[in-house]
């Protein structure tokens, strides 16, 4: 069984958040039910130890019960309407320099089973275990570093997660799309707030807008286009649903000078407006996502 996560003191807020931190569900998301998401500002990965339901991450109803996996990176929005159990672990991006490790190849959703499931589940409770015994120890910084980068690989590698459709020839047209669909999407992520233009995305990397679409619609059926306002729609969502920042200053942010514009982009996007959108956030989603290979880590959306 996976020790509780309780006994960090890192929730206090007279304290200052270690690299690598011990938490529960609720640490999180304070209050079952809470009506509003929460605007998360560390990676996070959670256990799921107790209790059946859902958790609502970036406005994706993901199934849970016991065993269940989940992947969360900063600036996503999470909401737990059911009563759940969860170990979460969370951690700085500077907590993983210089190891040989990628976070973005863990599943944001995955059910564990079986020998995989022991194992996790004995990584993540000696790592508790250690955290709880040795967070004050300076010397003990190396070890829950590096137990956290073999948990990452170990859940990198369960079945069914790795890119099956990578292969050796360099010429494969499927690789290549695919390697170019990666290369925009860190562009569009980098980029979203200032410009929604392809042309912009193209002439940064090198290339022809219909390269760029071509290479999106083999990885993700959608036009360059679709994915960087689809981007823009999520960021949108998750400033509208988690913070009370007006709705012209969203749009701002995100290079609508004019709050009618952004309303129009918004409403075309999602299917309601803005103010429509923010005052339905306290009922909970009603978009199920089964559990299964994730999508492209690299997709700015982040569909699962």
């Amino acid at each position: 069984m996976v020790p509780s996560g309780q006994l960090s003191p890192a929730t206090r807020p007279d304290l200052p958040r270690p690299e690598i931190d011990v938490l529960e569900l609720g640490d999180l998301v304070p209050g079952t039910g809470a009506p509003r998401p929460v605007l998360l500002d560390h990676d996070l990965l959670a256990l799921v130890t107790g209790g059946h339901g859902f958790v609502e991450l970036d406005f994706r109803a993901l199934p849970c019960r016991p065993g269940t996996l989940l992947r969360a990176v900063p600036g996503q929005v999470l909401r737990c309407p059911a009563r759940l159990d969860a170990v979460v672990l969370r951690w700085h991006a500077d907590a993983l320099r210089g190891l040989d490790v990628d976070p973005a190849a863990v599943p944001q959703h995955h059910q564990l089973t079986g020998p995989d499931e022991d194992a996790v589940i004995n990584e993540v409770s000696q790592l508790v275990v250690d955290h709880r015994r040795h967070r004050a120890d300076p010397a003990a910084h190396a070890l829950l570093r590096h137990q956290l980068a073999v948990l990452l690989i170990r859940l990198a590698l369960l079945p069914g997660v790795r890119n099956s459709d990578a292969t050796p020839e360099d010429t494969d047209p499927q690789r290549t799309e695919r390697a170019t669909f990666r290369r925009f999407c860190r562009e569009v992520e980098a980029g979203y707030p200032h410009t929604r233009r392809v042309e912009d995305y193209a002439a940064r990397l090198g290339c022809s807008v219909r390269t760029l679409t071509r290479a999106c619609l083999a990885v993700t059926g959608r036009s360059a286009k679709q994915v960087v306002d689809e981007r823009v729609a999520l960021q949108a969502r998750r400033l509208l649903a988690a913070t009370d920042e007006p709705v012209a200053r969203i749009g701002r942010q995100l290079g609508f000078p004019e709050p009618t514009n952004f309303g129009r982009f918004f409403t075309r996007e999602v299917g309601v407006s803005p103010g429509a959108f923010r005052a339905a956030r306290d009922r909970p989603s009603t978009r199920i996502v089964r559990p299964r290979r994730p999508a492209d880590p690299a997709d700015p959306v982040g569909r699962a």
